[in-house]
Formats: C-alpha cells, structure tokens, sequence
C-alpha cells in the first residue's frame, strides 16, 4: 500500500461529487470480526481514513473519542478505516494507547478507491441513517462545525 499524503489545512467539502448511497465494503477489525458498513443501516455513521503517522489524524482522533462517548446511544457509529502499511500490532498499540472506543478496521486500496480515490489524511465521510453520504471533510475539520453536522444527522429520522 502506498502512503498518502497528509493535508494540513482544514478544508471542509459537501460536493455533489460524494453525493449518494455510500460505498459499502467489508473489512476487517484489528479483534478479526468482518466490519461491513451494512451492518450499520438505520444509524449515522462517521467513515474516518486514518494513520497512524498522519499528524492530522492525532488532533482529530480525541474528538472522535469524544464523540463516540457522547453520541453513541443517540445513534452514532464511528469506523476507522487505518490505511497503515504496517501490521495490525502497531495500529493495536497505537490505538490502545490513544483509548480508541470505536471501531478500528483494516484498509485497503479497494475501498480507498470506493470513496473517492483517498490519498490525503485524514478524510472523513457522515453517512446518514439511509446510507447516503452526507458529508465530506479532508483534513482537520473545525470541531464544532464537524459536531453540529453529526448532531444534525442524529435528529434526523
């Protein structure tokens, strides 16, 4: 797999280009369960392409901790697609170390071709309850502009 690159200005994206059903995908959790995005139909889920050398994604990963914790009962499902070249004891480590509570899964060119041809980190999809992308962000959101979108999505049925 090849590194991507990181992007450290914060730019935040709603294009009609990630409009529509969300591209499903099937991979595996660091625990060896298979994740399919599926499984989550009926509840707002937040796709993050990560790494664990991406500086990026080390700000952001606390606010996904964050909103894990807070939005979880409310109907928030946070995945976290790592696209580390290295093997799954690493990424465990890392996540361990930085108390990931959501869901960590293995990716892989195939899926980061599915949702646009990823290459820079870290990238972040809302999928809403019906399995349409509703949001699009690469790099670094503003947090409080990334949380009323995922609560906005929560209070939709």
């Amino acid at each position: 797999m090849r590194r991507v690159l990181f992007l450290i200005a914060s730019i935040t994206l709603m294009t009609p280009a990630y409009a529509g059903p969300a591209p499903g995908f099937a991979l595996r959790s660091l625990e060896g369960r298979t994740v399919r995005l599926a499984d989550y139909r009926g509840k707002v889920v937040l796709v993050n392409f990560w790494a664990t050398w991406c500086g990026g994604c080390k700000v952001e990963m606390p606010w996904l901790i964050e909103l894990e914790r807070r939005y979880r009962a409310q109907g928030l499902e946070i995945v976290g697609v790592s696209m580390d070249d290295a093997g799954d004891d690493v990424v465990a480590k890392f996540a361990k170390a930085k108390n990931v509570n959501y869901t960590i899964v293995r990716g892989n060119e195939t899926v980061a071709r599915a949702y646009g041809n990823v290459q820079q980190m870290p990238q972040t999809f809302l999928v809403d309850r019906g399995g349409n992308v509703a949001g699009h962000y690469t790099g670094v959101p503003d947090k409080g502009e990334f949380e009323n979108a995922i609560r906005e999505l929560l209070r939709t049925r």
